[in-house]
């Protein structure tokens, strides 16, 4: 590909930025994606990406999930998942350097070589990638940032001593559980992170840690790749891992990755190890300076796939690459999986063609998310291949749903819970292939529920093992704001009345929201918590579309009859903050997911409201009109036409029927657009007002049908405006109504006869007419 945009590639350490700028600078375009290496990294993208500019802009593509709105600007993917026959004005790649990853390097690599965008495109990645990206992609300019903070060497110390705010990193699941239960035993307890968990377990262990509630999080690495969390040291509890071939040593280069999410933004942070074990020599200087060995070699595989046949496809993905900087990935799950179908006969003969043999390449390529045995692996995607290449081409139903059955029970401990998250992915990534589903959003929401009942689960059992039930370290813990008690709730008819009953917690004590959690853990019959509902309804809101929200005329934000939220003055008027309601009875982090949504609500508002003014044929119009656009995009939908005498005199006939076929009329006095008059737009422009002008200085709602009010002591007249009901002497009048008594007095129609038409008395008319005139 003909490198014609420019080309930046941001290398570096971490905490230096170069996310936020590349999605600062994705938003500065008016489109644009950005590809990044975890599902997990990706949602956090997405909801900050989506907050600034509404989730009506912005598509989330995962191999898990799609959310994809009716015209998308934005698209925040996965680097597997990137759409890349869709040509955008931006295009970045995050974390670059895993070009060189075994598993995962060609796709990345792919990307690098390939992938572009129309304006602009960056890469990032560490600073190890500098030649090769040099080599590569001569045309890239190599730019560099310093480090936010700084990082520094804290030594080995023991478990028992680790200041509070510290990841405990470890590379094994058992070890992970064994840290875990020693921080429980010694510190109160550990928030665990580890990459099999999904994105609602995750988000829920770290809001234990991110509140307060546990001072410890126990992780692998899965915490090495731009989650942002508030660590400011980290320890190292191993230095080798299982990659998936053989256990290795961490080379300098990983262990920085990990090490540097001590300290986020401005924070200076330190790393070190639990002892005894310690880092070799030179290695903790190498990564306080930020020097590595470069990277030498990436993964490659070829793009130019032949699918003529099964054997030249197997063909093309072993063709060897021409650049000595390159090398032929020779272990891929998806050709491993593709050579060993090839051997089964009925495979072999249902795949022939080009089409049979694309479907079967595409059925190769659902990951193997249970990590099993291999071969269970490969018989699951030999049935799959059968019946979508069957009389049906999709699918059965029943099949899928005995499948998916199997998975559904939340009983068990922590590894069969992560195993079963694991196992609903693969069905959940089917089933986002809408070909191969009958009925696809309908299966898409049954495994979503489900993997959501499975990670809810999960977060029980990890607190109920690794969170101290009681005793001298569990008074370290800090609640959260808003914790509550549980209640002896655990006593029912059957129970015996000289049992224990466990200890009533006070409303505010720091064991509140653990003792609650404890009470619905322990054995015995218990009610639901309150403090599970409201999880649960937590996540609900978060993930809930635009349609479950509403907004009165005083921009307070409602789900149902339930006060969220209140719009409040932003930057500017298209871009309202918001201000949370009495929601004390959650946590700091459920309270900062619940305003994210809502902020992404106010964009999206906006966005609903001024949708006529943001077609793609809108956008399309000459200069003149689009400046037309912008003046009525600022006003909510009106504009005087004094503000906008150069657009107007500039713009010819075919501009002005090209507005008006979408509905904006260009009058003498009031530009406005028609559909922005309606009831329903009326009301959306008065929340908006609220949030924007001062207490008092806006009017009161227009009674349905009302063609102007009575311009009301105090009120900005630029508020009246906003709503479609600019200011003329003593009357609001509604901005179609203005022009069309305009034109009746341009006509010799007498103020007084035209009273009707102004909602005015005849005695008033005069005033309103000359000031129209004026």
């Amino acid at each position: 590909m003909v490198d014609a945009s420019p080309i930046t590639a941001v290398l570096g350490p971490t905490n230096t930025g170069k996310t936020h700028r590349a999605i600062e600078r994705m938003l500065s375009h008016d489109s644009g994606m950005i590809g990044l290496p975890l599902r997990l990294l990706a949602r956090e993208v997405y909801d900050r990406v989506s907050t600034q500019v509404g989730e009506a802009r912005v598509a989330l593509v995962t191999g898990e999930e799609k959310r994809v709105p009716r015209r998308p600007d934005y698209w925040v993917c996965t680097v597997e998942a990137m759409p890349v026959d869709l040509e955008v004005d931006f295009l970045a790649i995050d974390e670059i350097q895993l070009a060189a990853h075994d598993q995962r390097g060609h796709v990345f690599t792919e990307r690098l070589l390939l992938s572009r965008g129309r304006r602009e495109t960056w890469f990032l990645g560490a600073d190890t990638m500098r030649p090769l990206v040099a080599e590569l992609v001569p045309t890239a300019s190599i730019v560099q940032h310093p480090r936010l903070s700084r990082l520094a060497s804290a030594g080995a110390g023991k478990l028992s001593r680790l200041p509070p705010r510290s990841a405990v990193v470890a590379f094994s699941t058992p070890q992970v559980y064994e840290i875990a239960e020693r921080l429980r035993a010694q510190r109160g307890g550990a928030a665990v992170v580890l990459g099999a968990l999904s994105p609602r377990t995750r988000n829920a262990q770290v809001a234990l840690f991110q509140s307060g509630e546990v001072d410890y999080l126990v992780a692998t690495d899965a915490i090495g790749m731009g989650l942002n969390l508030d660590v400011r040291h980290v320890a190292f509890a191993a230095l080798r891992k299982f990659d998936g071939r053989a256990v290795r040593d961490l080379d300098p280069a990983e262990l920085a990755q990990i090490a540097g999410r001590a300290g986020r933004h401005l924070a200076d942070g330190t790393f070190g190890t639990v002892a005894p074990l310690s880092l070799p020599d030179g290695v903790a200087a190498a990564i306080e300076a930020h020097r590595f060995p470069p990277v030498r070699r990436l993964l490659w595989r070829s793009s130019a796939l032949d699918m003529s046949s099964i054997d030249a496809l197997l063909a093309s993905l072993r063709a060897r690459p021409r650049a000595r900087s390159l090398r032929l990935v020779d272990d891929a799950e998806d050709t491993a999986a593709l050579a060993r179908l090839a051997e089964d006969p009925e495979v072999r003969a249902r795949a022939r063609g080009e089409e049979a043999v694309g479907l079967l390449w595409e059925v190769c390529r659902i990951p193997d998310f249970r990590k099993l045995l291999f071969e269970s692996h490969v018989a699951l995607l030999a049935e799959i291949y059968g019946q979508l290449s069957g009389p049906s081409e999709a699918l059965d139903a029943g099949w899928m749903a005995a499948r998916v059955a199997e998975i559904d029970e939340v009983g068990g401990d922590i590894d069969t819970l992560i195993t079963r998250i694991a196992s609903i992915r693969t069905w959940t990534y089917i089933s986002n292939h809408a070909r191969w589903v009958r009925d696809a959003a309908a299966w898409q929401e049954r495994t979503r529920a489900i993997e959501d009942r499975l990670s809810d689960a999960l977060h029980e059992r990890l607190v109920q093992r690794f969170v101290e039930r009681g005793g001298g370290a569990g008074r370290r813990l800090r609640a959260a704001p808003g914790a509550r008690a549980a209640s002896s709730a655990r006593s029912s008819p059957g129970a015996r009345r000289d049992e224990a009953e466990p200890p009533v917690v006070p409303e505010g004590h720091p064991f509140a929201r653990i003792a609650a959690l404890r009470a619905r853990l322990a054995p015995g019959p218990a009610a639901p918590a309150p403090e599970d509902d409201r999880a649960r309804w937590v996540e609900e809101l978060v993930g809930a579309p635009y349609e479950r929200f509403s907004v009165d005329v005083g921009g307070r934000i409602f789900d149902g009859e339930r006060l969220l939220g209140q719009l409040a003055r932003g930057p500017t008027l298209l871009l309202p903050d918001v201000r949370l309601a009495a929601l004390e009875d959650l946590g700091a982090g459920a309270r900062s997911r619940v305003l994210r949504r809502l902020v992404a609500f106010a964009r999206d508002l906006v966005e609903a409201l001024l949708a006529p003014l943001r077609s793609p044929e809108v956008r399309a119009l000459p200069a003149a009109a689009r400046g037309i656009v912008y003046q009525l995009e600022q006003g909510l939908g009106t504009a005087a036409a004094r503000d906008a005498e150069e657009q107007v005199a500039e713009l010819a006939p075919e501009g002005r029927a090209l507005l008006a076929a979408h509905g904006i009329e260009v009058g003498e006095r009031v530009l406005y657009v028609q559909p922005l008059l309606r009831r329903g737009a009326l009301e959306r422009r008065l929340a908006l007002c609220a949030a924007w002008f001062d207490r008092g200085q806006v009017p009161a709602c227009p009674a349905p049908g009302a063609v102007s009010m009575a311009v009301a002591r105090g009120v900005d007249p630029k508020a009246y405006a906003a709503i479609g009901y600019p200011v003329f002497g003593t009357r609001a009048l509604r901005a179609d109504v203005a022009e069309r008594v305009l034109r009746a007095l341009a006509s010799g129609e007498p103020a007084e006869r035209l009273s009707g038409w102004m909602g005015c008395s005849a005695r008033e008319a005069p005033r309103v007419a000359a000031s129209l005139l004026g």
